[in-house]
């Protein structure tokens, strides 16, 4: 579902100049394995590399192996409110920005302005009727997919079948999740002050979905104005609310 972003991330990446990107709160890698292709579609072809504060080097070597070295990652933890000078790049977050506190978040955008570098936050839902009635079969859907999500493990089944756990665990967490995530006035007010950023905050639909994807998008307002002042060489461009 986060390729409907893609467009978006692509004008982002073009307006910072972005050679790479770096990824917090990667997880088990994100949507990246099937976004990267998306955004060489349109014209971006970018190395990424995966970070996460607690990282799943499993996940991680799984994602680099399949994309055959496109996408690399960062073995040691990285914390999302102060990332290490050595890991540079166009900054994203794929549906972990609301596991964070309101100053954490503040944070994470704060330090990504204070380096000068672009920054990307997607959520995978609002707070909205629709979306909580799109997760609320949650445990339906771990008990029909278990036997197919790669790696297979006996240990899954085991957790999902003969001991529910999984199925509950799973539809707690995106319930916890569905009541954390921003909306538009929050996100706004997690920027305010940081005003030598533009920042572009809205959401995507997909005609099929029933829910949108939250996101918001800051850029540099210096490398924005010199992208936008530079002739057009025919380039992807996106849509972004003001």
């Amino acid at each position: 579902m986060f390729n409907l972003v893609a467009p978006l991330l692509a004008e982002a990446l073009r307006r910072t100049s972005a050679r790479q990107v770096l990824d917090l709160g990667s997880g088990a890698a994100g949507p990246w394995l099937g976004l990267q292709r998306k955004l060489r579609e349109l014209g971006i072809d970018v190395p990424v590399c995966l970070s996460d504060y607690y990282p799943n080097l499993e996940a991680f070597e799984r994602a680099s192996r399949l994309s055959k070295g496109a996408i690399t990652y960062c073995s040691e933890p990285v914390d999302a409110t102060h990332v290490p000078g050595q890991l540079p790049g166009f900054r994203t977050m794929f549906q972990a920005f609301h596991h964070l506190r309101p100053d954490q978040a503040r944070a994470v955008l704060a330090d990504a302005a204070a380096k000068g570098v672009g920054i990307g936050v997607f959520e995978g839902g609002t707070r909205s009727i629709l979306t909580f009635l799109g997760v609320l079969p949650t445990p339906i859907r771990v008990l029909l997919l278990a036997p197919f999500i790669a790696p297979f493990r006996w240990s899954r089944l085991f957790w999902t079948y003969l001991v529910p756990v999984l199925p509950l665990i799973l539809l707690f967490d995106v319930v916890v999740s569905f009541l954390r995530i921003y909306s538009e006035p929050e996100l706004r007010d997690l920027t305010a002050g940081l005003d030598h950023y533009q920042w572009s905050i809205g959401k995507v639909r997909h005609k099929w979905l029933p829910f949108s994807i939250p996101y918001l998008i800051g850029v540099p307002v210096e490398k924005a104005a010199e992208q936008d002042a530079a002739p057009d060489p025919g380039g992807i461009t996106a849509s972004q609310s003001p």
